[in-house]
């Protein structure tokens, strides 16, 4: 039988069927030597990480207190802030992208616990579980057979009691996501009949924050949507995309991306989103570049 060689590269993976509209993709990485710090924006996903080999070193971007330094696997839940992070040497990841509700179903706790950092997946999967799910992945250079590894493991995990989301809840995120954000509160407790009180506390326990947080990353991500169809106007950007004006667009993306406008759209024309079919939002691959002055 002949062994197969893994080659470095980029790897996309869909969910089984039971597991759609938890599970938003699988993604599978395989470094064959350092891979260059890069920058994640923050979006609307919750994101498991299992690797083998070097692990992931975090340099700087959750906002709640979190050790720069090798983490081989984590959770993380939604962010405010981009996080600059890399293998420092030869390495595979797995990435499992979740849906907000889907994390609410699947972990089985408050998503204001993850909201902003980042966590080890045995303090809520219980010990052993993040190694337990590494060994069997390493132990396969298949893709097709780690992505059904994954469905085993995370359908397993669903066939114990979990947390129903709430209907309200279910309904607040859908407005938001079909309106690309340009949802007020008030929006949102006229179309659930709950209070302003009520529908805060429901978000920040089911997606991880607040109304108005979501609002600006979701709206974010539709001006670079809005982008990258080749709209070039700041102005008629800021517009599009539901902003008050281009000094609102301009705060929000510093805000979020660490970059202004112009050079958030300059570098997503030079490397556009890959593999992105299906996902809550397409700009959440971009790879930016290191600030400068930051080392390697």
């Amino acid at each position: 039988m002949t062994e197969l060689i893994e080659q470095p590269g980029e790897y996309i993976g869909r969910p089984s069927a039971s597991l759609r509209g938890i599970v938003i993709r699988y993604r599978g990485h395989r470094m064959g030597g350092a891979r260059p710090t890069k920058v994640t924006l923050p979006s609307a996903a919750v994101t498991v990480l299992l690797g083998w080999g070097q692990p992931l070193t975090i340099h700087s971007g959750p906002e709640k207190e979190v050790s720069p330094g090798p983490w081989p696997a984590m959770i993380a839940g939604l962010q405010t802030a981009p996080m600059l992070a890399g293998f420092i040497g030869s390495a595979s990841a797995v990435e499992i992208e979740l849906t907000p509700l889907g994390a609410y179903r699947l972990l089985n706790l408050p998503l204001h616990y993850l909201a902003k950092t980042v966590i080890d997946p045995d303090l809520i999967m219980g010990a052993g579980w993040a190694l337990n799910a590494t060994e069997q992945l390493a132990a396969t250079p298949h893709w097709p057979r780690r992505w059904q590894i994954l469905d085993t493991l995370l359908t397993r995990r669903l066939s114990d009691k979990t947390m129903a989301p709430s209907p309200a809840a279910a309904q607040a995120w859908a407005l938001l996501r079909e309106r690309d954000g340009a949802v007020s509160l008030r929006d949102l407790t006229l179309a659930t009949g709950l209070g302003r009180r009520r529908i805060q506390g429901l978000l920040r326990e089911h997606i991880g924050l607040p109304a108005q947080t979501l609002s600006r990353i979701i709206r974010f991500h539709h001006a670079l949507a809005v982008a990258s169809t080749g709209l070039n106007s700041l102005a008629n950007l800021a517009n599009q995309a539901g902003y008050h004006d281009q000094s609102h667009m301009n705060r929000d993306f510093r805000a979020l991306s660490d970059q202004t406008p112009g050079k958030l759209l300059d570098i997503m024309h030079r490397a556009p989103a890959r593999n992105s079919t299906g996902h809550i939002q397409s700009f959440n691959d971009f790879a930016l570049c290191i600030p400068a002055g930051h080392p390697d």
